[in-house]
């Protein structure tokens, strides 16, 4: 395989790192890999995205890095640490995407990240970081976060600084990562689309896995069937429904969700994650 345009030429900049992990603030572990890239980058720009995604969930891990990541300056390096499997036989994974470097374990995490840079026609090229001197010289089983993806992320923010990336001194190409089954809508004959609940957010906001490209024209009206309740009411923002409205509003990140004005639509419908529901256009009627 090509390893051409992995080695990069950058313009030295002051790195960027971002943060995403599954730690929570209550221990020491985000301070501890800060610590490590002080220590090694004292230059790098650390900018957390979220230490809040639920432990182990490698889903929600995946769906916040992918609504972060676009929007930070290029050459910036995310670090993404949701974890379950550390310890074990799992790769620690460097990738260039776009025109971004992501440090993740192999786990499934980048998989949006990346379906999005394919389909953009993007640079995608991964490689096993197994340099043993962009790691911590003692590695635990059970914090690798602080032990290799902090000092390989740190070690890479020197290379951007200076203006030259070796990918390849990070360790061989790997040809694929793993992928997690994120399901897609289903767009069927009479015009519906058959979506799923992919998170809800800390506002009780119910995202789906529809895109706002799924349903380019909400004006003529949908209808949302998801368990024993029918939602008729899109709305263009939050505060145009009323106090305690159910209604349906393609969000920031581009996906359909099911939302309450001034409310959890979560708590008051009881839809949870995993749940599946119908769109079907307002012409068209639900089967009874």
């Amino acid at each position: 395989m090509s390893d051409i345009g992995f080695e990069d030429k950058v313009t030295p900049q002051r790195p960027i790192l971002t943060l995403t992990t599954d730690f929570g603030l209550s221990d020491p572990f985000v301070g501890v890999m800060k610590g490590v890239i002080a220590g090694i980058c004292p230059a790098a720009n650390v900018i957390d995205i979220t230490h809040a995604v639920p432990a182990f969930n490698l889903l929600e891990g995946a769906l916040a890095i992918w609504q972060a990541w676009r929007y930070f300056p290029v050459e910036t390096v995310h670090v993404i640490v949701i974890d379950p499997g550390v310890g074990s036989e799992r790769q620690p994974i460097l990738s260039r995407m776009g025109n971004s470097w992501f440090i993740a374990p192999d786990n499934g995490v980048l998989t949006l990240v990346e379906r999005d840079v394919r389909r953009d026609g993007g640079l995608v090229r991964h490689r096993s970081i197994q340099n043993p001197q962009y790691m911590l010289p003692v590695q635990s089983h059970t914090f690798h976060g602080r032990d290799i993806f902090a000092p390989a992320a740190a070690h890479l923010a020197i290379q951007i600084e200076r203006g030259a990336v070796a990918a390849e001194s990070f360790g061989p190409v790997v040809e694929s990562i793993l992928q997690l089954r994120i399901p897609e809508p289903i767009h069927n004959s009479d015009g519906s689309i058959e979506g799923v609940v992919l998170k809800s957010d800390r506002f009780g906001n119910l995202l789906t896995n529809v895109a706002a490209s799924d349903v380019p024209d909400t004006s003529g009206g949908w209808q949302i069937e998801i368990g024993s309740r029918r939602i008729t009411r899109f709305v263009r923002f939050y505060a145009e429904a009323e106090p305690g409205e159910v209604f349906a509003i393609l969000g920031s990140s581009g996906l359909l969700e099911i939302a309450m004005n001034r409310g959890s639509a979560q708590q008051a419908t009881g839809i949870a994650v995993g749940m599946h529901l119908r769109l079907v256009p307002n012409e068209r009627e639900f089967p009874n």
